[in-house]
């Protein structure tokens, strides 16, 4: 069951990150990592070429209210985005019934490697599941993406299967790998963590 998200009042804080609604004043930043190649196309979507494709996509974001800019706390500058989208759990005969959303997510390659991205998704896993109620989260990444991979397996999400996915920039398809997560494996990890 596909479900509209508006993020617009919601703001969440970890160590180092601020998820928030994005805003005008996010273009600079916003352009500066999403115009360097390679980082948009781990995700699906072709690097931006001018500040005119990052202000038509930061627009989208502000309409839409279903993404979060990530802000580094020790400095206000936004690094990358996580947003809640339609899933393939939504028209999957398992799944089709349940409020189920799938997260997506892209950050500065300045910033690869720091643990920032696995922050910022247990943290939306925990929004996802707390405050929205939310009956599941998907996620993905292309078979090639082993830095989203770490991410997901770090966060306790449960491969499901294989799919194809038709890239916006290409006429190509590129292999994804698919995995969920429902609450009651969330509780039973948060409930390990805890203890330890």
């Amino acid at each position: 069951m596909r479900i509209q998200i508006d993020l617009s009042n919601a703001i969440l804080e970890t160590d180092r990150l601020t998820l928030r609604p994005f805003r005008k004043e996010d273009l600079d930043d916003f352009f500066a990592y999403a115009s360097v190649p390679g980082v948009g196309e781990m995700a699906g979507w072709p690097h931006h070429r001018s500040l005119d494709d990052t202000r038509k996509v930061l627009s989208q974001f502000m309409e839409e209210k279903n993404v979060f800019a990530l802000e580094l706390r020790e400095n206000h500058t936004v690094i990358g985005s996580l947003g809640f989208h339609g899933s393939w759990a939504n028209s999957d005969e398992r799944f089709k019934h349940l409020p189920i959303c799938e997260i997506g997510y892209v950050l500065s390659k300045a910033y690869w490697g720091r643990g920032l991205m696995p922050e910022a998704v247990r943290a939306a896993i925990r929004f996802a599941f707390d405050e929205m109620h939310l009956a599941g989260l998907t996620v993905c990444h292309f078979t090639d993406n082993d830095q989203s991979r770490r991410v997901i397996e770090k966060c306790g999400f449960t491969f499901c299967q294989k799919d194809t996915y038709q890239l916006k920039y290409d006429t190509r398809q590129a292999e994804e790998m698919q995995y969920i997560l429902l609450p009651s494996a969330y509780r039973m990890q948060e409930d390990k963590n805890h203890e330890s």
